[in-house]
């Protein structure tokens, strides 16, 4: 990788679409995800989980910055988590199915999982999360 300013040695840095992060609910003790995936550029954030057939337990994708979601083309339902800049949890969608449009105005990123952890976590508006790179 060579850094984008002309003349100068590669970078010392992460390529962030390797990047793994662990999600826990500091307010229940819980970890909501073990592996997910963090869409932090345009690209990735257009792309989220359609490519995917489904989400297994642990998985997740955390889309930064973002205050709505669509499931258009997705073939699985999905949990959502609206994030606030300090990731307290504004607002919760429990098994968004497929072909809807979901949003929060407050929202600054979203924490999309596999249907049931929000239930199976106990995961409500007010939580405190927290996020944590791996690797």
């Amino acid at each position: 990788m060579v850094c984008p300013t002309r003349n100068t040695p590669p970078c010392s840095r992460v390529i962030v679409s390797e990047l793994k992060i662990l999600v826990r609910n500091q307010t229940r003790n819980t970890v909501l995800a073990e592996t997910a995936d963090l869409a932090d550029t345009s690209a990735k954030r257009r792309t989220g989980l359609l490519k995917h057939e489904r989400l297994d337990p642990g998985e997740g994708l955390w889309i930064v910055p973002c205050e709505s979601v669509h499931t258009f083309f997705m073939r699985f339902p999905i949990d959502l988590v609206y994030l606030d800049k300090h990731r307290k949890v504004r607002k919760v969608r429990h098994r968004v199915p497929p072909w809807r449009l979901s949003a929060c105005l407050f929202a600054h990123s979203i924490l999309e999982l596999p249907a049931g952890t929000l239930e199976q976590s106990g995961t409500q508006v007010g939580d405190e999360l927290t996020v944590e790179k791996l690797g």
